[in-house]
């Protein structure tokens, strides 16, 4: 009986002597330990497995200023998604891994990103549709701001150069009245409105990558959106074809295709921008 008093007077004496910080670091290293095991049993009964290359970037922290690529591998199930591998390899391997999700229903366009050389959604990507491993990187063409995220106000600023809201002659009567439009009208501009200002058409655009003044697909699409809307006042018609008939509006559009090409809303964009050409050349002409 006495020894075992003496065996639990040392215990206590030896947890005494154990600081709280040093305690916490013990269940840490534990937990972390239960964490691996956990991972390796899952990986083992996983049917299949798939590597992900992800760009990593953190400039404010010391050894992670250099760009560099960490592989992550995941278990694969049918039905996931890039955006779902990213978030399980966030939560499982390194908690610092960044990017932008919000919706996961190809909505928010927060999660456009560069997918085996393709701009991309990452919640709409399938993994079983792209070649493994899949290397996933931020927007070209854009500063990132750490890991896969990038700076989205010079985009944000273009967008609303072109002054994106109705501006009408006349307002309805009645208070509850709402403007009305034909249904022809509508089918004509519902494809511009799907727009979810995600980024990948000024991602993909040679020329907004050398010309950082050109508007952009996606803002002259917006302009498309509501220039080609009857309801849109005359005047304000006319003041928002001037914006878009400049040398980096509409004219700077080589053709290219690319941002119809990567769009995530199949909005024909290439289409928009010589249509508003055309409108533009209509509506400097003069008959006297």
């Amino acid at each position: 009986m006495s020894t075992q008093l003496e065996q639990q007077d040392e215990t206590e004496e030896q947890t005494a002597e154990t600081s709280p910080q040093e305690r916490r670091r013990e269940a840490k290293q534990i937990r972390e330990a239960e964490r691996q095991e956990r991972l390796k049993e899952e990986l083992k009964a996983a049917e299949e497995t798939v590597t992900l290359k992800i760009f990593r970037y953190d400039p404010e922290v010391e050894g992670k200023e250099e760009p560099r690529f960490d592989n992550f591998t995941v278990p694969f199930h049918e039905g996931m998604t890039v955006l779902d591998a990213l978030i399980y390899s966030r939560d499982t391997y390194d908690s610092s891994l960044t990017f932008r999700h919000s919706c996961r229903q190809a909505v928010c366009g927060s999660d456009a990103l560069f997918i085996n050389g393709r701009q991309r959604l990452a919640c709409k990507t399938q993994m079983i549709d792209l070649d493994w491993p899949i290397r996933v990187e931020p927007l070209p063409h854009q500063d990132v701001v750490k890991d896969l995220v990038v700076d989205m106000q010079h985009f944000y600023d273009q967008m609303d150069a072109v002054e994106p809201y109705f501006d009408p002659d006349d307002l309805p009567d009645g208070e509850l009245e709402e403007q009305r439009q034909t249904p022809g009208n509508r089918e004509k501009v519902k494809l511009s409105t799907r727009c979810i200002w995600c980024g990948a058409c000024m991602s993909s655009c040679n020329i907004a990558a050398g010309q950082n003044e050109y508007l952009g697909p996606a803002a002259i699409n917006k302009a498309y959106r509501f220039a080609m809307d009857e309801r849109e006042g005359t005047d304000r018609k006319k003041e928002r074809l001037r914006i878009i008939d400049q040398e980096n509006g509409v004219w700077r559009c080589q053709t290219q295709f690319s941002c119809t090409e990567v769009c995530p809303k199949d909005i024909p964009l290439t289409e928009h921008i010589q249509e508003l050409k055309r409108e533009a050349v209509k509506n400097n002409l003069k008959f006297w």
